[in-house]
């Protein structure tokens, strides 16, 4: 199981386990970690938007809909778009 380690503003940092294929969105919701989601997670906006830390490479690769919202250039990365299938670390941001 990957672990995702969130960070946020605050500086507080959260690790939890995933299952491979979820999205980060779904992990933080799921762990009660606040993350915007202003579109309902489909990829139509950039609330979600984080900045991966580390572990990009364990992350599905960026897709057609964050490129078409200009999220072109690492670290940031839509997290209802970026699916997990190893350990990544995250920050988190706030808006």
């Amino acid at each position: 199981m990957p672990e995702v380690t969130f960070i946020q503003d605050d500086g507080q940092v959260t690790k939890v386990q995933a299952e491979n294929g979820q999205s980060i969105l779904q992990i933080a919701l799921d762990n009660g970690i606040p993350m915007e989601h202003a579109c309902g997670g489909n990829g139509f906006c950039t609330t979600c938007m984080c900045n991966v830390e580390s572990g990009m490479e364990h992350l599905s690769p960026r897709n057609d809909r964050e490129e078409a919202m200009g999220i072109i250039e690492d670290p940031a990365r839509l997290s209802c778009q970026s699916e997990v299938n190893g350990d990544v670390t995250v920050k988190v941001i706030e808006y």
